[in-house]
C-alpha cells in the first residue's frame, strides 16, 4: 500500500495544478452528487468555483457545500426555467470576467416514464428529458464560449447505457446517446477556440438521481461482481478523472467519452 509520501492522488492534489482556474459546476444536489465530487477535487487542485443549486427547496442542502468549497459564485439554476442559465453566466461575467472549466452534471426524466418501456414513452417526456439532460449542455457551451477566450474545458456526465442496452435505463439511453454525440460535435465546432469538450461516463453510483432507476441495487451488485477491479467507483474517482481532462496533461484530447467504472464497460 502506498504511504502518504508516495500516494499519487495526494501528490496530484498537492500540485495545485488548477490554481488560478475558474470552474463552474452545475448539478450539485447533496454531498453524494457526482458534481460535488468533481467540485471538491477541482477546489483541492486550486480552482476557484462557481456553484449552482436547483431551487429554494434544494438550497439548504447545497449551500453548506458551496460554503465549504469557498465558492465565489452561488446562484440558482433550473435549466428548465427560461433565463436562469443565462443569469448564471452573467453572474460569472460580472464576478470573474472569464471561465476555464464548465461541468454539466444534470439529467432528468419523469419517474413514471423512466421506469416504463422506451416504446411507451410519451413525446412530452422525451422532449423534457432531452432538453434538460442534453440540450442544456449545448446551451451551456454557447454561453461559455465567449468567456473562454484563452480556451477551456467543457464536461458532461454520461453513462454506459448510451452505447449498450442497460435493463431499466430505458428512456435515458437514447438521451445520453444524444449527449455523447453532442460532445463530439461541440468538440469539432469549438476546437479552433482551444475549447475541449468531453463526456465522463461513471459506473453505477449511489446518487439521488440513480435511485429513480428500477432495481438499481441489483445493478450495483452486478457491477461489483463483473468489473475487473471488483469495486464500485465513488464520486472522488469521477472528480479526479474530470480534473485530469481539464489539465495540460490532456491538452491534446477532445471529443472523448472517458469511462470511470473499474473496467465494467469492457465486459461482454
Amino acid at each position: 500500500m502506498n504511504d502518504q509520501a508516495t500516494d499519487p492522488t495526494r501528490t496530484a492534489i498537492q500540485s495545485k495544478i488548477l490554481h488560478g482556474k475558474r470552474a463552474l459546476v452545475i448539478g450539485i444536489a447533496n454531498a453524494d452528487s457526482i458534481a460535488y465530487g468533481c467540485a471538491r477535487i477541482f477546489r483541492q487542485l486550486g480552482a476557484d468555483l462557481a456553484v449552482t443549486y436547483l431551487n429554494e427547496k434544494a438550497k439548504p442542502y447545497v449551500e453548506p457545500l458551496a460554503r465549504e468549497l469557498g465558492a465565489s459564485v452561488f446562484v440558482p439554476c433550473d435549466v428548465a426555467q427560461g433565463g436562469q442559465l443565462e443569469a448564471v453566466f452573467e453572474q460569472i461575467r460580472g464576478t470573474w470576467g472569464s471561465l476555464d472549466i464548465a461541468l454539466h452534471s444534470i439529467a432528468f426524466a419523469p419517474k413514471e416514464e423512466l421506469q416504463g418501456r422506451l416504446v411507451d414513452s410519451s413525446s412530452e417526456a422525451f422532449k423534457v428529458a432531452m432538453d434538460i439532460s442534453c440540450h442544456s449542455f449545448i446551451r451551456m457551451a454557447r454561453l461559455a464560449e465567449p468567456l473562454m477566450r484563452d480556451g477551456g474545458t467543457l464536461l458532461a456526465m454520461s453513462y454506459h447505457g448510451a452505447n449498450k442496452v442497460v435493463p431499466n435505463y430505458n428512456l435515458m439511453g437514447p438521451v445520453k446517446a444524444a449527449l455523447e454525440s453532442a460532445v463530439r460535435y461541440l468538440a469539432y465546432e469549438l476546437g479552433d477556440k482551444h475549447i475541449r469538450v468531453h463526456a465522463v461516463s461513471p459506473g453505477p453510483l449511489k446518487t439521488r438521481a440513480a435511485s429513480g432507476l428500477k432495481d438499481f441495487d441489483v445493478l450495483l451488485s452486478e457491477a461489483v461482481d463483473r468489473a475487473p477491479i471488483g469495486e464500485l467507483v465513488d464520486i472522488e474517482d469521477v472528480g479526479l478523472t474530470a480534473a485530469y481532462l481539464t489539465t495540460p496533461f490532456a491538452r491534446r484530447l477532445t471529443g472523448t467519452t472517458t469511462y470511470v467504472d473499474g473496467g465494467l464497460s469492457i465486459m461482454a
